[in-house]
C-alpha cells in the first residue's frame, strides 16, 4: 500500500551515488543501456566528482551507438581521475571510433598499460587497435602479452585467432588514423567498385556480341562500330562515378591498403585498353597475321578477366594466415564466447578449402603426368579431420552439418583417388591383371572425383543458404572481432576512516621507485571530493614518478593512535601538486602492549 512509483521502477531516491553506479552496471550487464544511462546520470548528479559514474555514462552511450556523446563523458572521467587506468581505457575505446583521434586512442591505451601492467585489458585494447589497422604482427604480440597475464581472457584468445588468420578489418580500404570520416572513404570505395564492375561487365558483353556478329552474321564492320560506341559510353559512366569520389587525395592509399580493390580498378582500366586494342587490330587489315593470337588474347582478357580474378581471390583468401594455430588458441574460449565458436567454424572451412585445392591440384597433376603420384592424396585430409574432431570434442553444443558432410566427403575422395592412382600406375600390371587393374582404377577415379565435386557442391549450397538466410557463411567476411565492454569496473573508494587519517595525519610518507631502487619522501596530503589524494612532495620525486607513476602513500591517524593507512595508486603531476588515484587501500592497527609476547 505504501509503495510509491519510484519503488516499483527500482529508482530509489535515497540511494547513494555509488549505489546508483552499481545499479547502472547491473542494467548494462542485463542488456538495458537506456535504463543504465538513466541510473549513471543519477549517480553523476548526486556526486559530480564520481569518475565511475562518468565512465558508465560513456559506456551506455557507446552501447546505444552514440559514439559522439560517449567521448565527453569519457574525457570527464579522465579529468576527474587522471591516474585511473580504467578511465584511460574507456577513453581509448571511444576515441578509436572518432575520425582523426586514433593516435590519441593509442596514447590512452599505452597510459592504461603503464598504470596497470598487471591487467590484461590494456594489452587487449592495444591489440585491438593494431588489428583494426591490419597490423597483425603487432596485434599478435599484444594479445600474447595479455594471455601471459590472464590465460583465460576470452577477448584476447578470439582476437589472437583473427590476427593469426590475417583477418581483414570491416573497412580494409580505410586507415583509422586518417582524419577523414570512414563514411567518406566508404562512398569513394563504393563508387570505384561500381565503376570497375560496370566497365568490365559492359566490355565483356560487348566483346561477346561483336564476336557473335562477326562470326555468325558476317557483320564485323558494323559490330566494331558498335564497339566504338561502347567506348564512348564509358565516358559519361566514368564521369558519373568520379563525381562520387569526394576524397581523391586518399584514393591512392585506399588502393594500397585494399589490394583487391586496387586489382579490380586496375583490371577495369586494362580491360578498356585491351578492348580498344582488340577493335583496332580487327579493323586494320595491314597488320601481319602473326598478330592474330594477340587479337584473340586481348579478347580473352576482356571476357575472362573478371572470373579469373574471382578464382584467384578465392584461392588466395584460402591460403592466408594460419588457421590451425588460430583454432588452437581459440579453443579454450569456445564454451563461453559465441564469437569464438563462429570463428572456429570459419577457420575449419578455410582449412577444408585448402585441403580441397591441394587434392584437386594433386589429382590433376597425377592424371596428366603419372597416376601413381595420387597415392600422396591419402595424407592430405589429415589436418582438416584433426581440426574438426578437436572442435567437436571441445564444444559440446557446436557443430555445422554442412561442414561435417564436406569434411567426411574429403576423406573417401582422397582415399579413392589414391587407390585409382595406385591401380593405374605403370608398375601395377606386375602384380594384377591388366583388365582388373584398369576396371578398378577407373571406378576408383570416378568415386574420388565425384566426392571432390560433391565437396564443392556442399560448399556452394552452404554459401547459398547463408546468403538466403542472411547469416554467416563459410568465408572470411563472416569472421567477427570480439569487442567486450571495457572501463566499467568500480573505482576504489576511500571510506570515512581513511579520509580522516589523511586529513589529520601529522606526517605522510610517499614511497616511489627510481633507477636506484625504492625511495621514500615526506609529503603533505589532502583528499579531494572525488577520492584522489593531492600531495606536495620534494621535486626529486617528480622525475622518477614521471617514469614510473606507481606510488604508495602511508599515514597514521593521530586521533586513533594505532590506526594506519596505505594507499597504493598512480601519481600524475598537476600544476604544483601530485594527484594520486587509488588502486588499492590497505589499513589496520599497530599491535598494542597486550599483543606482545
Amino acid at each position: 500500500m505504501g509503495t510509491d512509483e519510484s519503488d516499483k521502477t527500482g529508482n530509489h531516491p535515497d540511494r547513494s551515488s555509488r549505489e546508483w553506479c552499481e545499479e547502472a552496471l547491473t542494467r548494462l550487464n542485463a542488456g538495458r543501456p537506456e535504463s543504465a544511462l538513466d541510473a549513471a546520470r543519477r549517480a553523476a548528479d548526486l556526486d559530480p566528482g564520481s569518475e565511475w559514474a562518468h565512465r558508465l555514462i560513456s559506456l551506455a552511450h557507446e552501447r546505444l551507438g552514440r559514439e559522439a556523446e560517449a567521448v565527453p563523458a569519457a574525457e570527464r572521467a579522465v579529468e576527474l581521475a587522471r591516474g585511473s587506468w580504467q578511465a584511460r581505457l574507456r577513453l581509448a575505446a571511444v576515441l578509436r571510433r572518432t575520425p582523426g583521434r586514433w593516435a590519441e586512442a593509442v596514447e590512452q591505451a599505452e597510459l592504461a598499460r603503464k598504470f596497470a601492467p598487471e591487467e590484461p585489458s590494456p594489452e587487449v585494447m592495444l591489440g585491438d587497435l593494431a588489428l583494426l589497422r591490419g597490423e597483425h604482427a603487432r596485434a599478435e604480440r599484444s594479445y600474447r602479452a595479455a594471455l601471459a597475464i590472464d590465460p583465460g581472457d576470452p577477448q584476447a584468445r578470439v582476437n589472437l585467432g583473427l590476427a593469426l588468420l590475417r583477418w581483414d578489418r570491416p573497412r580494409p580500404h580505410h586507415d583509422p588514423a586518417w582524419p577523414v570520416d570512414p563514411r567518406e572513404t566508404g562512398r569513394a570505395r563504393r563508387a570505384l567498385e561500381v565503376w570497375s564492375r560496370q566497365v568490365r561487365l559492359l566490355l565483356a558483353v560487348a566483346a561477346l556480341g561483336i564476336a557473335a556478329c562477326a562470326l555468325l552474321l558476317d557483320r564485323g564492320t558494323e559490330a566494331r562500330l558498335g564497339g566504338c560506341a561502347v567506348l564512348l559510353l564509358l565516358v559519361p559512366l566514368t564521369v558519373r562515378q568520379a563525381r562520387r569520389v569526394g576524397v581523391w587525395p586518399y584514393v591512392g592509399a585506399m588502393l594500397g591498403r585494399d589490394p583487391w580493390l586496387g586489382v579490380s580498378v586496375v583490371s577495369a582500366a586494362l580491360s578498356v585498353a585491351a578492348f580498344a586494342a582488340w577493335l583496332l587490330l580487327g579493323a586494320v587489315r595491314v597488320l601481319p597475321s602473326s598478330l592474330d593470337p594477340v587479337w584473340a588474347g586481348l579478347a580473352g582478357i576482356v571476357v575472362l578477366g573478371w572470373p579469373a580474378l574471382a578464382a584467384v581471390r578465392v584461392l588466395a583468401e584460402s591460403w592466408r594466415g594460419r588457421p590451425l594455430r588460430a583454432l588452437a588458441v581459440t579453443e579454450p574460449a569456445r564454451e563461453s564466447e559465441r564469437t569464438a565458436r563462429r570463428n572456429a567454424g570459419v577457420a575449419l572451412w578455410i582449412v577444408l578449402g585448402r585441403t580441397w585445392s591441394v587434392l584437386v591440384t594433386l589429382v590433376a597433376g597425377a592424371l596428366v603426368v603419372e597416376p601413381g603420384a595420387a597415392v600422396a592424396a591419402v595424407v592430405v585430409p589429415y589436418p582438416v579431420v584433426r581440426g574438426y574432431l578437436r572442435a567437436r570434442r571441445r564444444a559440446r553444443h557446436w557443430g555445422d552439418p554442412w561442414l561435417a558432410a564436406a569434411t567426411w566427403l574429403v576423406v573417401p575422395g582422397a582415399v579413392a583417388c589414391a587407390a585409382g592412382g595406385l591401380l593405374g600406375a605403370t608398375w601395377a600390371a606386375e602384380w594384377a591383371p591388366g583388365w582388373a587393374a584398369g576396371w578398378a582404377a577407373e571406378w576408383a577415379w570416378r568415386i574420388g572425383l565425384g566426392a571432390l565435386a560433391a565437396v564443392a557442391l556442399v560448399l556452394a549450397l552452404r554459401g547459398l543458404q547463408a546468403w538466403w538466410r542472411g547469416g554467416p557463411g563459410p568465408w572470411r567476411s563472416s569472421l567477427l572481432m570480439c569487442d567486450l565492454p571495457v572501463g566499467a569496473g568500480p573505482s576504489v573508494a576511500l571510506n570515512p576512516e581513511v579520509r580522516q587519517t589523511f586529513s589529520y595525519a601529522r606526517s605522510i610518507v610517499l614511497s616511489y621507485g627510481d633507477s636506484l631502487g625504492p625511495r621514500v619522501a615526506g609529503a603533505v596530503a589532502s583528499v579531494t571530493s572525488s577520492g584522489e589524494l593531492r600531495l606536495i612532495a620534494e621535486t626529486a620525486a617528480w622525475a622518477a614518478i614521471e617514469q614510473d607513476p606507481r606510488v604508495a602513500v602511508f599515514a597514521t591517524d593521530p586521533l586513533q593512535r594505532r590506526f594506519w593507512v596505505e594507499v597504493r595508486g598512480i601519481a600524475r603531476a598537476d600544476s604544483d601538486v601530485l594527484r594520486v588515484t587509488p588502486k588499492q587501500v590497505l589499513f589496520g592497527e599497530f599491535p598494542g602492549r597486550h599483543q606482545r609476547r
